[in-house]
C-alpha cells in the first residue's frame, strides 16, 4: 500500500512539473502525460507491468465525471446562444454521421467486417472536450464567428452520442438481445430528465441551506456531480448527458461561494486529467502498437480528411456558416480519453476484433493529439479565423476568475491626505477607480466627481490586476518574540534583494505596512519575491 501511494504521489508531482515544462512547448501538455505514462510502462525506463482494464475504466469513468460536469459547468451558455443549435446537431446528428462514414470506409479499406467497421466510427466518433478547452485556452486562440463557443458545446456534449453508438454496437456483436429503441429511449430520456432535475434541484438546496461545515457548497457540489451520473445509470440512461447537462443549469445560474467552486473543479480536473492520460500511456504496451500503426494512420486519415468534414460541411452549410469556419471546425476535431474509455468498454465485454481495439484507439488518439493539436492555432491563423478583438476566455464562465481588474479596499484615517477631498480634487493612477464608498458600516455611497471622502470611509477601488505572476512567488515568515527582526522598522531589515513585505498579520488584525512599521513577537510576515 505505502508503495502505491508513494508511486501515486511521485507520479502527480511529477505531471505538475511536466505541466510547467509542456507549457512552452508547441505540443498540446495531454500528450506530455501519455509519454510520462509510457516511460514508466513495461516498455519504458522502470518497466512496471499493468493491464488491468477493468482498474483502468474505473478511474478513467470516474475522472470523465468531473471533467463531463466542469466542461457543462463552464460553458457559457449566453455567449453561446447564437451557436447553440449548429453545436448541438454536430454533437448528435455530426457524431452520428461521422460514425456511419468513417465505418463505411474502413470496411472498404481495411477489409473489416460492418459490425468491426462501425465500432470503431463509433468508437471514436466525438471530440475530446479536455483537449479542445485546454488548447483553446492554453493557445488563447480568438476566434472569429464565436467559433470557440461552437467548438466548447460540440467537445463538450458529444460523448454521450459515441457512448450510445457503442453501446449499441458492442451489444449486437455479443449476441445479446436488443432492442434499439427501448435502449435509445431510456438513455436519452433519463439522461435528460435527471440532468434537469438535479441540476435544478441542486440550485435549490444551494440557496436555501446553509451547510454548517467549511466549504460545504464544495463537498456538496462534488456529490450532486457523482449523483447526476449515478442515479440515470442505474436506470440505462446516459450518466454523461445527465452529468454534463447538470453542469450546464449550474454553471449558468447564481448560487453562494460559486468561486470556490470554481477554483476546487480547476484543481480536480487538472488532477483528473493527468491521472487519465498518465494511466492509460502505462496500461498500453508500446511494442505492440506497431501492429495497429498502419490501419491506425489510414483511419484517422479517413477521419480527418473525409469523414468529419463531410459531416461539418452538411450540417453547417444550411446555416450559411463560413467555409473557413467549416475548415477549422473540421480540423479541430480532437480525439481524446473518452475514445479510449469507450473503446476499454469494447475489450471487456469481450467482442471478437481483428485488431485490439485498445491499441488501435490509443494510436489514432495519440496521433490526433500529435498533429491536430499541435497544428491547430497554425491552422486557425491559415484559415484566417483569428479574431484580435475577441477574447476566448469570455466563452467560460469562469472568465470572471482570469479577467485583469482587481477590487481592492482602502481605509481612510484622519490623517490620510485623501480625507476631507473631492474625488475631483484627488489625483489617482490611471486605470484607478473608487467604485464604492462604505461609510459607517451601512451606507453604500456609489461616488462621483463632488462626493467627498471623510475619515473613517472605506473605499473600494478598481485597478489593473498583476498579470506576470509566474515571476511573483508569496511566502510567509513567523516572527518569534526573540527574533531578530523584533523591533526593527521594516526599512532597517536586510531583506534578499526582490523581496518585499506585503503584509503583517499580527493577532486578528491585517497590517499593510510602510517603512516604518515595526515588527512585533508573534507577527507573520508576507513577503512577496520577485524572480
Amino acid at each position: 500500500m505505502n508503495t502505491v501511494l508513494l508511486l501515486l504521489g511521485a507520479i502527480l508531482i511529477l505531471c505538475i512539473l511536466a505541466n510547467r515544462f509542456a507549457e512552452k512547448l508547441a505540443i498540446p501538455s495531454l500528450l506530455v502525460f501519455i509519454l510520462l505514462g509510457m516511460v514508466f510502462g513495461e516498455n519504458g525506463l522502470f518497466h512496471i507491468q499493468f493491464n488491468d482494464y477493468d482498474l483502468s475504466q474505473a478511474v478513467c469513468s470516474v475522472c470523465l465525471i468531473f471533467i463531463m460536469y466542469y466542461g457543462g459547468f463552464g460553458t457559457n451558455i449566453k455567449a453561446a446562444k447564437s451557436v447553440a443549435v449548429p453545436s448541438i446537431l454536430l454533437s448528435t446528428l455530426g457524431v452520428a454521421m461521422t460514425a456511419g462514414i468513417t465505418g463505411l470506409l474502413v470496411h472498404y479499406l481495411l477489409s473489416l467486417s460492418w459490425a468491426e467497421s462501425f465500432l470503431i466510427g463509433s468508437v471514436i466518433a466525438s471530440t475530446d472536450a479536455a483537449s479542445v478547452f485546454h488548447i483553446l485556452r492554453s493557445k488563447n486562440l480568438n476566434l472569429k464567428d464565436n467559433t470557440a463557443s461552437m467548438l466548447e458545446l460540440e467537445s463538450g456534449s458529444n460523448d454521450p452520442m459515441s457512448y450510445m453508438l457503442t453501446v449499441i454496437l458492442v451489444t449486437l456483436m455479443t449476441g445479446s438481445e436488443l432492442s434499439v429503441p427501448a435502449l435509445l429511449f431510456r438513455q436519452l430520456f433519463f439522461g435528460l430528465v435527471f440532468g434537469v432535475a438535479i441540476g435544478y434541484a441542486a440550485l435549490f438546496l444551494l440557496r436555501r441551506v446553509d451547510f454548517a461545515i467549511t466549504q460545504g457548497n464544495t463537498i456538496f457540489v462534488f456529490a450532486v456531480a457523482v449523483v447526476a451520473y449515478a442515479l440515470p445509470s442505474l436506470l440505462d440512461g446516459n450518466g454523461y448527458l445527465s452529468v454534463y447537462l447538470c453542469g450546464i443549469i449550474m454553471g449558468n445560474s447564481y448560487f453562494p461561494q460559486k468561486r470556490d467552486l470554481v477554483r476546487f473543479f480547476d484543481a480536480i480536473t487538472g488532477i483528473a486529467q493527468m491521472m487519465i492520460f498518465f494511466l492509460l500511456g502505462l496500461l498500453v504496451t508500446p511494442l505492440e502498437l506497431p501492429q495497429v500503426l498502419l490501419p491506425a494512420l489510414v483511419i484517422m486519415v479517413v477521419l480527418t480528411l473525409l469523414a468529419r468534414p463531410l459531416s461539418i460541411l452538411a450540417i453547417l452549410l444550411p446555416f450559411h456558416a463560413p467555409l473557413r469556419q467549416i475548415k477549422l471546425v473540421s480540423w479541430a476535431g480532437l480525439r481524446g480519453v473518452a475514445s479510449i474509455v469507450f473503446s476499454i468498454y469494447a475489450v471487456l465485454n469481450h467482442v471478437s476484433l481483428t485488431y485490439n481495439l485498445f491499441n488501435l484507439v490509443f494510436c489514432i488518439v495519440l496521433i490526433s493529439i500529435t498533429v491536430q493539436g499541435t497544428l491547430l492555432p497554425k491552422m486557425a491563423e491559415r484559415f484566417q479565423m483569428i479574431d484580435e478583438n475577441a477574447d476566448v476566455r469570455r466563452t467560460f464562465n469562469d472568465y470572471q476568475e482570469e479577467n485583469d481588474v482587481s477590487f481592492i479596499k482602502l481605509h481612510i484615517s484622519q490623517e490620510h491626505p485623501w480625507a476631507n477631498q473631492k474625488l475631483r480634487d484627488i489625483v489617482t493612477p490611471p486605470d484607478f477607480l473608487i467604485v464604492l464608498i462604505i461609510r459607517q458600516e451601512s451606507q453604500l455611497l456609489t461616488p462621483d466627481g463632488s462626493t467627498v471622502i471623510l475619515p473613517d470611509d472605506l473605499l473600494v477601488i478598481a485597478a489593473k490586476e498583476f498579470e506576470n505572476r509566474a515571476n511573483l512567488t508569496l511566502h510567509e515568515v513567523a516572527i518569534p518574540p526573540k527574533h531578530r527582526y523584533c523591533g526593527k522598522a521594516l526599512q532597517e531589515l536586510e531583506t534578499p534583494k526582490g523581496t518585499l513585505v506585503v503584509m503583517i498579520q499580527r493577532g486578528s488584525e491585517t497590517i499593510i505596512p510602510t517603512g516604518s512599521t515595526q515588527v512585533c513577537g508573534g507577527d507573520t510576515l508576507v513577503m512577496a519575491h520577485f524572480q
